[in-house]
């Protein structure tokens, strides 16, 4: 594709907002590329062809682009790389064929009327994502869809406990017709507003829980069905994934909550949840939604089978089934060199295929234990839960496939690379050697109440346990 293009930035002024350079640029031009509304608000004098937009527009712009001849103008609103088709067309043609000619963004705009210091703000192009920024005090600008929009903020800060929050609707900034709204949210309703606007939202709670980004969230932030693993032992999962930007494969979701917390920490971290039963795999998306990461994407289905043709991850976390034949070696040849692996399992079989996992690869071998205070009787004592083994471990930039003969013994990090395999071949203790006879994680007993991260938590009442505690 060696197509050329300046992009130009037009606000709600339209032509007469144009400075010198991009006015040349648009009368230089062959064709002027643009949405309906931007091609309008040129003159007559503007003899380019005019191109709307190909829809779906990823996926129809490359031919439209190879198809153009002469000088290329787009037109785009305010700033062309603020949530523009300016980093759509970076992406596509490269920097080097990208000339940006920017207008003030529409968010300089709002935050100039909203008299915000730009480092006090957030931005968010969904306004799903509002809900992982509740705080109180804190300031975002929501780029809307449509006139819908406001009010679906409003809603959901209500659902929240948020519904004191202050809300301005932004419209038409810049242009003639520029409205400004004021509202709360709990009292928002179906107000109706100009297609074309921005939510500035002052978040003020009215009841509403504080959810900190830090790891570890309650255990009753996420809707659970008692699968879900704990706080503590999560806390310790993200920690050793260390969330940034990349790909997280939540295996063996549950409740999602791996996959939720690793999303939240990072504005480009990204997570597949993968879960075998729909029931949970619903729970998830619900869960996702409501703690402000709705781009995290569920996949239902039974591992490793299940993730087959899915994008490399740059970290895997798996909760459950760790026994499972090939789970492991499917996870691990598909992980990213340099990427992170965490696995948990609370069963002394998990445990020797940790243990020859963590022999061959290194890392991180650790066992958690967490107690918590209950009472007992008319005095308190604490109430173990189960003891989870965790294998933390990074793949090495230069990784190579090791095998090892299940005949022989437990093989090491010295063990040689077989010529003909693709795969580690486990020993005795691993996944692909277990006897028929032993239960993987998945398949023990429903009355063990497997959460879905490789931890069980029996009732217990000489302590009083909850029989829905897990570890």
């Amino acid at each position: 594709m060696g197509t050329n293009i300046t992009v130009v930035g037009i606000g709600a002024d339209g032509w007469s907002g144009l400075d010198d350079p991009r006015r040349e640029a648009v009368l230089e031009a062959a064709v002027v590329l643009g949405g309906e509304r931007h091609l309008a608000l040129l003159p007559e004098e503007v003899d380019a062809e005019r191109v709307q937009w190909p829809s779906p527009l990823r996926e129809e712009l490359p031919a439209l682009l190879d198809s153009l001849e002469g000088t290329v103008v787009a037109l785009a609103s305010g700033d062309p790389l603020v949530a523009g088709i300016g980093t759509t067309l970076v992406e596509l043609l490269g920097p080097d064929a990208v000339t940006i000619l920017p207008g003030v963004s529409s968010v300089s705009l709002a935050m100039a009327r909203m008299r915000w210091p730009a480092d006090d703000v957030v931005v968010l192009r969904h306004h799903e994502r509002l809900l992982r920024h509740l705080r109180e005090g804190a300031r975002a600008v929501v780029l809307s869809d449509d006139e819908s929009t406001p009010a679906l903020v409003a809603a959901s800060l209500s659902r929240a406990g948020y519904g004191a929050s202050a809300l301005t609707v932004l419209a038409d900034l810049g242009g003639s017709q520029e409205l400004v709204q004021h509202g709360l949210a709990a009292s928002w309703g179906e107000a109706a507003v100009p297609r074309l606007n921005l939510v500035a939202v002052q978040v003020r709670s009215s009841g509403g829980r504080v959810l900190p980004l830090a790891p570890g969230l309650p255990d009753d932030a996420f809707e659970h069905d008692g699968q879900v693993t704990k706080r503590d032992v999560r806390a310790s999962a993200i920690a050793r994934l260390a969330p940034g930007p990349g790909l997280l494969w939540d295996v063996g979701a549950g409740a999602g909550s791996v996959g939720i917390e690793w999303a939240r920490q990072h504005v480009d971290a990204a997570a597949i949840a993968v879960e075998v039963r729909p029931d949970r795999a619903e729970r998830v998306e619900r869960n996702a939604l409501a703690l402000g990461v709705p781009d995290l994407q569920v996949v239902v289905g039974e591992a490793p089978d299940a993730l087959d043709g899915l994008p490399a991850p740059d970290s895997v976390f798996v909760g459950g089934g760790a026994t499972d034949r090939g789970l492991l070696s499917t996870c691990w040849s598909a992980l990213r060199p340099g990427g992170r692996i965490v696995v948990h399992g609370v069963t002394l079989e998990t445990e020797q295929v940790l243990n020859e996992w963590y022999s061959r690869h290194g890392g991180e071998l650790t066992r958690l234990h967490v107690e918590h205070a209950a009472p007992i009787g008319g005095f308190t004592g604490w109430t173990p839960a189960r003891a989870v083994t965790q294998w933390a471990a990074t793949k090495p930039e230069d990784d190579a496939v090791r095998t090892q003969d299940p005949a022989t013994s437990v093989p090491t990090r010295e063990a040689e690379v077989s010529e003909s395999a693709d795969e580690p071949v486990e020993a005795a203790a691993s996944e692909s050697a277990l006897p028929e006879s032993a239960p993987s994680e998945s398949a023990l007993p429903e009355t063990a109440e497997h959460d879905g991260f490789g931890s069980w938590e029996q009732h217990e009442e000489a302590v009083g346990d909850d029989p829905q505690e897990r570890a």
